[in-house]
């Protein structure tokens, strides 16, 4: 996927708000941007780190630029923009990148379903008789490294999480596909973990439902910092034991 606009570097001052982050650019202006992500960002805001942001060059946004990707450990990109999650899992499965879902001939977002009233990610849709016909795909983005290529979910404690997990279970006991998809936006993971001392409960629940049959699958994305793409390309084990 390539990025709407240039990425362009700078120097992470600090972020607060949640949505807001202050940044350094090259020229030594300090401005304020726009954080895309409501989550803790353990690890992943470490004043006098290195960034990229995209600028709308929209004179209507209070906040033009857009925080993409920071460097952790001096050596590892992450993306922290958890909007382009989706966006990367979409056209990975489009264009056949992720070998456990292919074949299926649609794909829709943002689908209502289950008793919780949730939206599921995406919906994949198969030929009529086929047994799994329908496979409901839940993405969640990872971005907490932990070194020595492990990555861990959630970066801190999610409710919202949790009912995701037993809205997967429920569609697969109802007889279709329920796949929980980790898209893995940091360069240094290798392989991903329920983070067990962050979201106990989370862990819990996600062994009980893939122990049921929810499947789960984790992929890596890859980073171009002067063409500005991002792809997802590579399947990486999920650690449960």
């Amino acid at each position: 996927m390539k990025l709407d606009k240039k990425l362009q570097a700078g120097t992470l001052v600090k972020r607060y708000k949640r949505f807001l982050a202050d940044i350094r650019k090259e020229n030594g202006e300090l401005i304020t941007i726009h954080c895309p992500n409501t989550g803790s960002m353990k690890n992943c805001q470490e004043p006098g780190s290195r960034v990229w942001y995209s600028d709308s060059e929209n004179p209507k946004r209070k906040y033009a630029c857009t925080w993409e990707l920071v460097e952790v450990d001096g050596e590892h990109i992450v993306g922290i923009n958890t909007g382009l999650a989706n966006k990367l899992v979409h056209e990975a499965i489009a264009k056949d990148r992720i070998a456990e879902l292919v074949g299926y001939e649609t794909i829709r977002s943002e689908v209502p379903y289950g008793e919780q009233k949730s939206r599921i990610d995406f919906l994949l849709e198969g030929s009529t008789g086929d047994a799994n016909a329908l496979c409901f795909v839940e993405v969640k983005n990872v971005s907490l490294g932990l070194g020595d290529g492990l990555g861990t979910f959630p970066d801190a404690v999610t409710t919202r999480g949790q009912k995701h997990l037993q809205e997967l279970l429920a569609m697969h006991e109802q007889g279709h596909r329920a796949v929980l998809l980790f898209c893995v936006q940091h360069s240094g993971i290798q392989r991903i973990a329920p983070a067990d001392d962050i979201d106990p409960e989370y862990g819990r629940l996600l062994r009980e439902v893939v122990a049921k049959g929810v499947e789960i699958l984790a992929y890596a994305a890859e980073f171009d910092l002067q063409d500005s793409t991002i792809e997802l390309h590579e399947s990486l084990p999920v650690l449960l034991e």
